[in-house]
């Protein structure tokens, strides 16, 4: 397994409201504006798959893999070869929440697949999260 990237926020919100948005696939293109659209094939929960459509790019299915309430939501999408998984963790620590985003690819293609979209990932997923944080602060 390779890490693309990983990315870390501090939040005043709950790890509820974070997972709330993970959940809430029709929210993603809010704070991921990379994503088109993100439709989810049957309700969420570990096992259910669905389709994500990239700005610019080919669509994309996924399968939920984690699904742990009001902490972990990671997903995997499958590409010949290789699995790519993003991993978004929320943890109350205190008077806070402790946010972090890991994408990593594995598989015999992995090395391939991660020179293709690792790059784009390395400023995306911390803009991304920097987006989701000034989100659920606002609501």
């Amino acid at each position: 397994m390779t890490q693309l990237v990983s990315a870390h926020a501090t939040s005043s919100a709950s790890p509820e409201a974070f997972f709330a948005k993970w959940i809430d696939h029709s929210s993603w293109s809010q704070w991921s504006p990379d994503s088109e659209w993100v439709k989810l094939d049957a309700p969420v929960a570990v096992g259910a798959t669905g389709t994500l459509k990239p700005k610019g790019g080919p669509k994309t299915k996924f399968t939920i893999t984690t699904l742990e309430r009001d902490e972990e939501y990671t997903d995997a999408s499958h590409f010949p070869g290789a699995r790519l998984v993003f991993q978004h963790l929320a943890r109350r620590q205190g008077d806070h929440t402790e946010l972090s985003v890991h994408v990593t690819i594995e598989g015999p293609l992995g090395w391939l697949w991660g020179r293709i979209l690792g790059g784009g990932f390395t400023t995306s997923v911390p803009a991304d999260l920097d987006r989701l944080v000034a989100i659920v602060e606002a609501e």
